[in-house]
């Protein structure tokens, strides 16, 4: 038999110590074991440990995982001693090779780790602890199988499982031989050792009334949740689970019933018919009454008032909606049993329909970490993926949703490829499982109700049209949007008091499940949806290709909040409608707008460019595409749009349009640093736009000639050109270029060494954007006073000016990246080359995700810097 491990010490030595003796203990625990799988499990683990024991540098968290599974090995030990190991459980075997894969798994991932260069090191450390956490989460799942199967196999109590519990306690003193008895011993047991509780115990399950189902085998990430409710049972605090099915509202009241501190009362109220006295009746035999078709709660009081008790109403729609049989008779009942001073009431409902003194607790979708523990708690056919990432996180994290994916992909043996494929063809299939289990059968069940069925004949409809749009519908335009149907609001009052829907910053949306279940197979036969469609094109139609300083421009920040569903709208309807000039016109000037308002990549790309080069709207469309390219830092992929918008427009003739994509793409050559190829391009331009007569066009040359020659090193030349540039945008009052002009001058004084000359020019272009919250002008003036303030002598202005730059990085990735970047500059200069580190690899994780090669190369230089200066 091993020995228990000694106490923790302090030091290297000491972990040394604790590795040399944990392979000891595993390979004479080898040697002896007669239980095949274990000696495998045993022999893997005592591989691990050398493997982190000579690779030790920054391992702390390896070194903990590789004892966990010292632990767990130990156990299997002392479990398996006095097992009968010669007719091992199924459950139990399955257990021990799932330990030995992860072991296995764990000593690749050391290896691997152990040969990465130090930057590798640092940008995959997010990734090593994310990943040491899911697998000691999976080292307690297996413990916590093996304590439960072993101990229901041999009918034995467990005891001294882990060292980490109270030091091999006696934890049972006698075991029911009624295996139903037994199985809520074990779970007793192992909640007692988690929770370090000392002592025997011996529990008593009543048989009064109805038997509750078993609790849930696992309830990830709900921790904190469980016990806030447990705390509010233990005050006798009414509470209502209030949410959409398959967010958990029944396997969190399963937790909190099967909890050691709480006296079990349950009761399913859809499985009876919602009525006054089949409530009464199912009532009085939940708590053991034995009064036999009770016509009120007189009868029951003296059982009510006998004892401190939870009474678990699940699905209590069934029975508390208002348009259902006897509801206001029911809702009588039920508001009584919450004024009991001994009792706390528990409903689980998808309405809001419950008693006012019910404490409502917010049940929200899983984290990442938990809905994927949700999905390998079932899913145990191969190792982790990102693809599984993905996937939990299209479905919002829903809890049933996560739940029939997995168990799915394990009744067809799917591998993570196939089963992203069967994904992509059709996920409403994919959430419905070889029994027939299925999410059609939740939603249904909300639709079924009452008082969705009052709603009328646009309700379903009206949620096709909700789940349609990714963010859902904007709250403020549901007048704009659905003029012909009456009581509107009223109708989507409903549909949040039914958990269909909820509402989030103004909008009323749909979890991503029911979006995918509700929406509309074919949008183009959705009556409503197309009358949706029509309000939107038009809306658009009116924005044109409006500047920040033009008249209706303002009107236009609409975008930013509704950008997702626009783009939605037009992707899908685009694929349905390519010859709809209309159409076409709308998602050019979205595209346009886009840039304006949240400069980053779209999805409408490949529908653009897929259109013929003679379609009307292309070139627009290109041109727009370009600019967001550019603003995510792609200025490959904008020159090569911004080529082909000039080939078409010279085609056509349009010589203002060629002008204007002379000018752009000039702009494009200054930031692949070939101003000498741009400068030569806006002469071309300035003489196009000096023979139409275009004053604007004109300015616009001089303005981007002025950046192109700054970026040369031209700076006289440059200072010239920004200053005639100034001079026309003030005759034109165009004050959006006045301020850019302010901002080029700014840096050539700043090159210049004229630095008082530079903050004036700075502060002025903040002090004309200020008033209209151009967030782009604002966010390089501060960034460019930063980087003028980070000399040695002005570092506080330096930080200041960065952090408002910062705030003013508002949906710009790109910008942030370079605000990050610049914060990494300003705390090496500072010494706080941590901090400048941690914002280096910030600014690398950005511009790695944009694509912004320049930048890139930019970051890995400065992070050679901090770690040289290291």
């Amino acid at each position: 038999m091993m020995v228990p491990k000694p106490q923790r010490q302090k030091g290297r030595d000491a972990v040394f110590s604790k590795l040399n003796e944990a392979i000891e203990d595993l390979n004479r625990a080898k040697e002896v074991s007669k239980v095949a799988p274990a000696k495998t499990a045993f022999g893997s683990t005592s591989v691990l440990l050398p493997t982190i024991r000579d690779s030790m540098a920054d391992r702390k968290g390896w070194v903990e995982l590789g004892l966990a599974c010292a632990d767990v090995c130990r156990s299997l030990d002392r479990g398996l001693s006095c097992a009968q190991t010669d007719r091992l459980s199924r459950s139990v075997s399955e257990a021990i090779e799932e330990l030995t894969a992860t072991v296995v798994q764990i000593q690749r991932n050391v290896v691997e780790t152990e040969e990465q260069d130090p930057i590798s090191r640092i940008l995959h450390a997010k990734n090593n602890k994310a990943t040491i956490v899911a697998w000691r989460s999976d080292l307690d799942r297996i413990l916590h199988v093996f304590e439960t199967e072993l101990a229901l196999h041999n009918h034995v109590a467990l005891s001294d499982v882990r060292h980490d519990v109270a030091n091999t306690h006696e934890i049972v003193s006698d075991i029911h031989h009624d295996v139903t008895s037994t199985r809520e011993l074990v779970s007793d047991i192992h909640r007692t050792m988690v929770k370090g509780q000392e002592g025997n115990q011996t529990i008593r399950t009543s048989q009064l009334g109805e038997s509750p189902p078993p609790p849930p085998r696992a309830c990830f990430g709900r921790d904190k949740l469980i016990e806030e409710i447990i705390g509010l049972v233990e005050t006798l605090t009414p509470i209502a689970l209030i949410g959409a099915g398959g967010i958990g509202k029944t396997s969190l009241a399963l937790t909190v019933l099967h909890d050691d501190r709480i006296k079990k009362r349950f009761i399913r109220c859809d499985q009876f018919q919602a009525a006054r006295a089949n409530f009464l009746k199912r009532l009085s035999e939940a708590i053991g009454a034995g009064v036999e078709n009770p016509k009120d709660l007189t009868p029951l009081r003296p059982f009510l008032s006998s004892k401190e008790m939870l009474i678990v109403l699940d699905n209590a729609e069934s029975i508390l909606d208002p348009q259902g049989t006897d509801a206001r008779e029911i809702y009588a009942i039920v508001e009584d049993l919450s004024r009991f001073e001994n009792i706390c009431l528990c409903i689980t409902s998808r309405i809001l329909t419950v008693p006012p003194h019910c404490d409502r607790p917010v049940i929200p979708t899983l984290s990442m970490d938990s809905a994927c523990d949700v999905f390998y708690g079932i899913y145990k056919n191969g190792g982790r993926s990102d693809i599984v990432k993905g996937l939990v996180r299209q479905l919002d994290f829903h809890a049933l949703s996560i739940t029939l994916l997995a168990t799915t992909a394990v009744h067809n043996a799917w591998d993570h490829d196939r089963l992203a494929e069967e994904w992509g063809t059709d996920r409403a299939q994919v959430l419905r499982t070889d029994y027939n289990e299925s999410l059609e059968a939740t939603i249904e069940l909300s639709l079924a109700s009452p008082t969705f069925r009052k709603l009328g004949p646009n309700a379903r409809e009206l949620l096709r049209v909700v789940a349609f749009f990714p963010k859902g519908i904007n709250e403020k335009n549901l007048d704009w949007l659905f003029p012909t149907i009456s009581d509107r609001r009223g109708i989507f009052d409903k549909f949040c008091a039914l958990s269909l829907t909820y509402r989030s910053n103004s909008f009323i949306g749909m979890l991503a499940p029911l979006r995918d279940y509700l929406g509309p197979r074919d949008p183009s036969k959705s009556p409503l949806l197309c009358t949706t469609k029509d309000r939107y094109i038009s809306r658009l139609q009116l924005l044109g290709d409006l500047e920040p300083d033009q008249p209706g421009f303002r009107d236009s920040k609409w975008i930013r909040s509704e950008d997702v569903n626009v783009e939605h709208l037009l992707y899908v309807f685009t694929s349905l409608v390519t010859g709809s000039e209309n159409i076409w016109d709308a998602c050019a000037n979205f595209i346009a707008h886009l840039f304006w308002h949240k400069p980053r990549s779209t999805m409408l790309r490949p529908m653009v460019e897929d259109l013929a080069d003679d379609h009307h709207s292309k070139s627009r469309c290109l041109f727009g595409l370009s600019r967001l390219f550019g603003s995510i830092g792609n200025h490959l992929k904008q020159k090569q749009l911004l080529t082909h918008v000039l080939e078409l427009e010279r085609g056509q003739g349009n010589d203002g349009q060629v002008a204007r994509a002379l000018r752009e793409l000039a702009d494009t050559n200054r930031f692949l640093f070939i101003s000498e190829e741009g400068i030569k391009q806006l002469r071309e331009a300035l003489e196009i736009d000096e023979r139409l007569c275009d004053a604007e066009g004109q300015a616009k040359c001089w303005s981007y000639l002025a950046w192109s020659l700054f970026d040369d090193g031209q700076l006289e030349a440059a200072e010239e050109a920004g200053s005639k540039a100034m001079n026309l945008f003030l005759d034109q009052g165009r004050e959006y270029w006045v301020c850019r002009s302010h901002r080029l001058l700014g840096l050539v004084y700043s090159y210049k060494g004229e630095r008082g000359k530079a903050i004036q020019h700075f502060e002025a272009a903040i002090r004309i954007a200020s008033p209209f919250d151009w967030h782009s002008q604002l966010f390089w003036s501060h960034f460019a006073l930063a980087d003028l303030f980070n000399d040695g002598n002005g570092l506080g202005n330096a930080q200041s000016h960065i952090e408002q730059a910062k705030l003013h990085a508002v949906d710009n990735a790109y910008s942030l990246g370079h605000a990050m970047e610049q914060q990494a500059r300003i705390w090496r200069r500072q010494g706080r080359l941590q901090e400048a580190k941690a914002e280096a690899l910030g600014a690398l994780e950005t511009f790695e995700q944009l694509g912004a090669t320049i930048e890139l190369g930019r970051c890995r230089n400065l992070l050679q810097d901090i770690e040289l200066a290291e």
